[in-house]
């Protein structure tokens, strides 16, 4: 069992940064791939970016490449994405989820999410 907390957002302008953080439980949280996922109101949830175990990989979804950075300390069980160059429709709940496998964007095989943290990017 894995339990994941997200924090780190907030309320930022356009052209503003914020940094998130998801904490893991356990002890085998090197054995997991990690990812973030956003869900905007009325939207479905998107794939941001994922990290491979030891972070040698990692992927991202084209409306974030070159502005957001995963990555991840295992000494930490942490996670983090970086997301710079904030736009508006940045704005939405985002998730880290924990993956046994490497599934990139296919939500639907990760096996444990956080709670969410709320990012809000005002114009």
């Amino acid at each position: 069992q894995v339990q994941l907390v997200e924090s780190g957002g907030g309320l930022v302008q356009a052209g503003g940064s914020l940094r998130l953080s998801c904490a893991a439980s356990g002890r085998s949280f090197s054995s997991y791939s990690m990812g973030w996922f956003r869900q905007a109101p009325g939207k479905e949830r998107e794939f941001i970016a994922a990290i491979y175990r030891s972070g040698e990989f990692t992927a991202y979804a084209d409306p974030v490449r070159g502005r957001f950075t995963i990555s991840r300390d295992n000494a930490k069980n942490t996670v983090y994405l970086q997301m710079n160059s904030l736009k508006p429709e940045d704005t939405a709940v985002y998730y880290c989820a924990a993956d046994r496998n490497w599934n990139n964007g296919y939500a639907h095989r990760y096996d444990y999410w956080g709670q969410g943290t709320q990012v809000t990017v005002s114009s």
